[in-house]
């Protein structure tokens, strides 16, 4: 278990404070953690989780070996504290700790305030988890968490928001949950084949090798998310089935996962034809960045349309993300933010 212990404000602050923060430190609070393997884990590739720590909470935070020394203002250092102590059981537990887990245990330990006492493993346990074979997968924000809640309690669910906010991802995982669990017998899993502003032209090879580059994000998700042989074994069985939109037509889709991903490209007929495509014991998700429609100027999203006539509607659910709940990269979250701050131009008029 980590010892942590704050000492008076008087003590000398370090080299580094004065150098990158040039106040004087209010607090130092020093953590001593038992498993090396797991405080290295903590401290990151080059201290990278610590550097992001020190970012977001305004601290320093300084590391040798399993002792590590946090300094800044009172609740800066407290709640760096927290945020280590929660990684911290996540990496005892033989968890990989990814830039993404580090920025969401700081957003937990951020939404929760000030506590007095603060339990490492509730904080652990505060969002609601995906459990797989390969590994558990955690929600990281308030916004995951509720998309994560909806995806287990309603049988269609929109997610809707910018890129690397984990839409398609937590999807991914929670049709992969119900497969392992026997709940469903297939997971189906289409995109609309719209290039991103560019025109490809002719694509050599059979049906999958076509539409490969369209679905390669679902494939990335669900090869990082089940083991690699229990994809292709269920791939050739036709248990997971990678389609493009346009072959749902006409089909019922019974006992099933079903994701439709980049949504925000479907016509408003191709929406209607895919949401009417649910069929008994099976569950729909429906995933799209609003602000990255690829469709034509003047061709209504359908995944707008959608959200809109559907809301309120009993038994489906719409979860909203925004740039705050961008677990990627910082930057991606910064860009995104300067994207929709901006004010958008608009389409130039056909002749």
């Amino acid at each position: 278990m980590p010892k942590s212990a704050s000492d008076s404000p008087s003590l000398a602050p370090s080299r580094k404070f004065d150098r990158d923060m040039q106040v004087p430190p209010e607090t130092q609070v020093v953590i001593d953690f038992d498993d090396n393997r797991a405080a290295s884990a903590l401290v990151g590739p080059y201290g990278q989780n610590l550097a992001l720590i020190e970012r977001r909470l305004g601290v320093v935070v300084d590391s040798r070996g399993n002792h590590i020394t946090i300094a800044g203002s009172r609740d800066g250092c407290d709640a760096a504290r927290r945020v280590l102590e929660a990684l911290y059981a996540q990496a005892v537990q033989g968890q990989e700790l990814a830039q993404g887990d580090v920025e969401g245990a700081i957003r937990a330990v951020i939404a929760q305030g000030s506590l007095f006492e603060f339990d490492a493993k509730a904080a652990k346990s505060a969002f609601e988890i995906i459990n797989l074979r390969k590994r558990p997968v955690r929600a990281r924000t308030a916004a995951q968490d509720s998309y994560v809640r909806a995806l287990k309690r309603h049988e269609l669910v929109f997610g809707i928001g910018p890129a690397g906010t984990g839409k398609t991802w937590l999807a991914v995982a929670h049709a992969a949950q119900l497969f392992e669990r026997k709940e469903v017998d297939r997971i189906i899993l289409s995109r609309p084949a719209v290039e991103a502003g560019e025109r490809l032209g002719f694509l050599p090879g059979d049906l999958r090798e076509k539409v490969d580059p369209y679905l390669r994000p679902i494939y990335d998700a669900l090869y990082d998310l089940m083991d690699s042989r229990v994809v292709e074994r269920a791939l050739q069985a036709g248990e997971i089935e990678i389609a493009p939109l346009a072959f749902m037509r006409g089909r019922t889709l019974t006992n099933a996962a079903i994701i439709l991903d980049e949504a925000q490209n479907t016509t408003s007929m191709q929406m209607k034809m895919f949401l009417t495509r649910l069929g008994e014991n099976s569950r729909m998700i429906v995933t799209g960045d609003p602000s990255q429609v690829d469709l034509p100027n003047g061709q209504t999203s359908g995944l707008a349309e959608a959200a809109k006539l559907l809301d309120g509607v009993e038994g489906i659910a719409q979860v909203k993300f925004t740039a705050e709940d961008v677990i990627r990269h910082e930057l991606v979250a910064r860009i995104v933010a300067a994207y929709e701050g901006s004010p958008q131009r608009p389409a130039a008029a056909k002749p």
